[in-house]
């Protein structure tokens, strides 16, 4: 009788201990080896573990979906701006009131705020930009995303495959500023000037404008900014090869995508959430962007410390002109842009 009255006392320690034990479940479609410290530094400051479980951004929209309300998950992280889009509509996120976060990432970098609250915010953006070969095309060439299509440039430019989400949001921010008519002769434009059948990541668009194999090509600024601060051999040649634009300063500027967070629809640890979410936007958290990952800052203020930025702008702040288009307008404009690309044979 003494050991089971022992081990039943064992047992319920054991459970309250569990039961006391701080977590945040996190699915997130940031695959960066360098998060790991963004982490477990919230742990060392907060006490709160991170479970994570990672995916593509479709994928764990699609899971969250699944799971409905048995879902674990209690926070999204996301990197792309439509997807965050489409999870909202979809009804997948919590609105939360935060004024630490309402404080410090711009409206334009965040969901609508309803009575409810918000339902996501940008914690950090990367633009798409054009880099080209510096012995075969002339920056003047390609300072617009439009003159990508321009006949002038064929037979130069390489990109990802059109319907990844980086493309996507592109053009389906570049179908906003040009309309859908205009923007479906634009990517038709954009298949005809194809060095090759769209193929690999930015990384090896870069690589491939480098080698001579493309003059031109599509890229997220963090991975040219990867192979800028890299001191291989290899990337120090790719470096010297490329030149890098971003697109239409003079007009409606460069596009910007971002990398957010919401809370799940049915997060079990709600108030946790919101801490992560809230030390997103701190300033450790929001330079860790920048040097661990080579992105912007969402937060206003923050000064820039990542050399690669600061260079590939020509600016000391790293600055430059992004555009202000909506999220929503890129979201809603996502299906459009998924048949115009069938229709013009971009793969």
């Amino acid at each position: 009788m003494l050991k089971k009255i022992t081990l039943s006392s064992l047992l319920l320690v054991a459970g309250f201990a569990s039961a006391q034990e701080q977590v945040v479940n996190l699915y997130s479609a940031r695959h960066y080896q360098t998060d790991e410290k963004l982490y477990s530094d919230f742990t060392k400051a907060t006490g709160i573990k991170v479970n994570r479980v990672d995916a593509d951004d479709a994928g764990i929209l699609a899971r969250l979906k699944a799971e409905g309300a048995a879902s674990p998950a209690d926070v999204i992280l996301l990197v792309d701006a439509a997807r965050l889009w489409r999870g909202d509509v979809d009804g997948l996120f919590k609105p939360i009131k935060s004024p630490v976060l309402e404080a410090a990432i711009p409206a334009k970098l965040r969901a609508k705020e309803t009575a409810e609250g918000t339902t996501w915010f940008g914690f950090s953006t990367r633009a798409r930009v054009v880099v080209y070969n510096k012995v075969k095309v002339k920056k003047a060439d390609v300072d617009t995303y439009e003159e990508l299509a321009d006949p002038k440039n064929k037979g130069l430019l390489c990109t990802r495959s059109g319907a990844h989400p980086y493309n996507l949001s592109l053009f389906g921010a570049v179908t906003e500023h040009m309309g859908e008519a205009k923007a479906e002769a634009w990517l038709k434009g954009l298949v005809a000037n194809m060095a090759r059948n769209p193929q690999g990541g930015d990384s090896d668009q870069i690589r491939a404008v480098a080698s001579g194999e493309c003059g031109i090509a599509l890229t997220n600024t963090y991975y040219l900014a990867r192979i800028m601060r890299s001191n291989a051999p290899e990337d120090k040649v790719v470096a010297d090869r490329v030149g890098v634009v971003f697109p239409n300063q003079e007009t409606w500027g460069t596009h910007v995508n971002i990398a957010g967070a919401a809370v799940a629809k049915n997060a079990k640890n709600t108030a946790n959430a919101i801490k992560f979410m809230e030390y997103m936007a701190s300033p450790g958290a929001q330079e860790y962007f920048a040097n661990g990952n080579n992105e912007w800052p969402a937060v206003t203020g923050l000064a820039i410390s990542n050399p690669a930025l600061k260079a590939m702008t020509g600016m000391g702040n790293g600055s430059f002109k992004s555009e202000t288009i909506p999220i929503s307008a890129v979201g809603n404009n996502q299906l459009k842009v998924q048949q115009m690309l069938d229709r013009v044979g971009y793969k």
